[in-house]
């Protein structure tokens, strides 16, 4: 049976009919002739000599409901942009490719750092905000999502789902974030949504009293999913974290712009496999290791907005309490495992689970070392009002990259 249950403060749409994604295609047909729709694709050119980025190319080449498609491309150098542009030729919709290491782009981002506006590190979040800024400047959507190019079981139906609920007019919704069970090859995945973040919110609840902005997190299935969708509208304030905060960055922005109500999560997969990152508990700087450090730090700073007032004293006291509350997690997830015949490796998850307590501490230390960091790189209406002229200069390097 379905579950139906609604949770928290934010709408939770199920899959509990299994509508024919030709339906909702067609639906999506009718409401992209007036809320056009675009697609925003980051990716590392590496991506594009796997299976996942091929396979969800050829899948969009199917789709009828797209307007525009914006494909942020890292780490490629003349050859390898010249291949992506032959690579990504086949999709119908129109597209264009942002070269994020060509000369243009590059001149372009010197510029905004001159003026303290460049992303400060290389990494997806400064991928997507280019994009949105170019999506901005091409003033042709009124509805973009965004997903990975590393999805393994990329679908029609996961997109199709995805857009619904901000490309519905008949629905109330601005944001919509995807959800889903990490499940791949009879294994349970999804290591630091279940064994970083569910117990540290928990933690938090606990050590820093009710807080509304913890309670919106928690209504989340998958906080950390890279699938989200949102009315234009809303992307010039919409601030992008540099770093591995990125999902936590964009959903705090939106629980500081809009209404509850206004936001949503939709079930897009029965199943859901993509690249896996490593622990890297020797390397704190990368890895799922230099990932829990970031999110940690990403929640400590918006709690710290809201007049929460952290000391070294308490982030003792939230090591200790998460680190109970994730071992009992870990029972948990085993027996729902068990009775589901997957496999989960106890050992390996207690010794991520440490290796997460350690780093909450140390997160602690960094934010409290520099409480003043700023790892947001400034909204595009921000963006605008120092240089007017950026959108249109924007538009016409990536033009001449395409041409």
């Amino acid at each position: 049976m379905a579950d139906f249950h609604q949770h928290g403060s934010v709408a939770t749409l199920h899959n509990l009919t299994r509508p024919p994604v030709a339906e909702i295609e067609r639906q999506l047909a009718s409401f992209a002739g007036t809320r056009k729709i675009t697609l925003i694709l980051p990716s590392l050119y590496s991506e594009l000599e796997g299976p996942a980025l091929a396979n969800i190319v050829d899948t969009l080449a199917g789709v009828d409901y797209i307007n525009h498609i914006v494909i942020g491309l890292d780490r490629a150098d003349a050859d390898q942009f010249a291949h992506a542009r032959e690579y990504f030729s086949r999709l119908p919709q129109a597209h264009d490719i942002l070269w994020n290491d060509g000369p243009r782009l590059r001149e372009i981002d010197a510029a905004l750092a001159a003026a303290g506006l460049a992303p400060a590190e290389p990494g997806k979040g400064r991928n997507v905000w280019y994009c949105i800024g170019f999506a901005l400047a091409s003033q042709n959507s009124d509805v973009v999502a965004l997903h990975d190019c590393d999805i393994l079981t990329y679908s029609r139906e996961m997109l199709a789902r995805l857009l619904y609920p901000v490309a519905n007019p008949a629905l109330p919704y601005l944001f919509c974030k995807g959800y889903y069970a990490r499940i791949a090859e009879g294994k349970l995945n999804g290591r630091v949504s279940r064994l970083l973040i569910s117990p540290l919110l928990r933690a938090l609840q606990k050590v820093c009293g009710p807080q509304d902005y913890l309670d919106y997190l928690q209504a989340f299935r998958y906080p950390l999913a890279g699938e989200f969708a949102m009315r234009t509208a809303i992307l010039p304030t919409i601030r992008i974290p540099s770093d591995w905060g990125l999902e936590i960055g964009v959903l705090s922005e939106v629980w500081r712009n809009l209404s509850n109500h206004a936001v949503c999560q939709v079930d897009i997969a029965d199943h859901y496999d993509h690249k896996h990152q490593p622990l890297s508990p020797e390397d704190a700087s990368r890895g799922l290791s230099r990932m829990s450090v970031d999110i940690a730090k990403a929640l400590y700073r918006k709690l710290a907005t809201d007049g929460v007032v952290f000391s070294s004293e308490t982030f003792r006291t939230l090591k200790a309490t998460y680190y109970r509350t994730a071992l009992d997690l870990i029972e948990m997830y085993y027996n729902d495992a068990l009775m589901n015949g997957l496999h989960v490796d106890r050992h390996a998850e207690e010794e991520a689970v440490e290796l997460f307590a350690a780093n909450i501490v140390d997160a602690g230390q960094v934010f409290l070392d520099n409480p003043m960091e700023t790892p947001f790189i400034p909204n595009w209406s921000r963006v605008n009002a120092a240089y007017p002229d950026l959108l249109r200069e924007l538009r016409e390097a990536v033009a001449a990259d395409n041409a």
